[in-house]
């Protein structure tokens, strides 16, 4: 039988807070991890992973755009952006080039067939709302739930005093 004691053989006060399953941020990860999963599927005949699909829909949305556009936009920073639009750039989705406007800018566009690749992607947002475990009304009441939570920690500021990127 597991028990919930400190190594004096104590259940600490507040111990109940420190359950796994009473953690939103384990909450979100887990939902997040596992939705993730269920993109892969859906993904693979497209030859990209989620992060990808996620920067392309950012681009199909509008591009071209810098790379910083695009971090804001995903909430990444660019030592994780960058690696994942080489990628996109090797598979012949998107291109790099610098801003001639501004040389210190790097700008993603799509080439013809990152543009196409949309098409089939559209195939992707109903796949997948046939799967969820839930109804639709449901899902979007979540949807829209989270966003507020995101909009509310975007409006804060981290533990280490950085404002979180918009």
């Amino acid at each position: 039988m597991m028990r919930e004691a400190d190594d004096a053989g104590c259940t600490p006060p507040g111990a109940d807070d420190l359950r796994l399953e009473r953690q939103l941020c384990f909450a979100l990860y887990s939902a997040a991890n596992l939705t993730t999963r269920l993109y892969r599927p859906l993904l693979e005949p497209l030859g990209i992973t989620y992060p990808q699909y996620l920067a392309l829909m950012a681009l199909w949305e509008r591009a071209p755009r810098s790379v910083g556009e695009l971090g804001t936009a995903l909430g990444l920073d660019s030592g994780t952006l960058t690696p994942l639009l080489k990628r996109l750039e090797a598979g012949g989705l998107v291109t790099r080039a610098r801003d001639a406007a501004d040389e210190r800018r790097v700008l993603v566009d799509l080439t013809p067939a990152g543009r196409d690749l949309r098409a089939r992607a559209c195939a992707v947002p109903e796949a997948l709302r046939c799967g969820l475990p839930m109804e639709l009304e449901d899902a979007g009441a979540l949807r829209d739930a989270l966003w507020r939570y995101v909009q509310a920690l975007r409006a804060g500021t981290l533990p280490d005093g950085d404002a979180p990127a918009p």
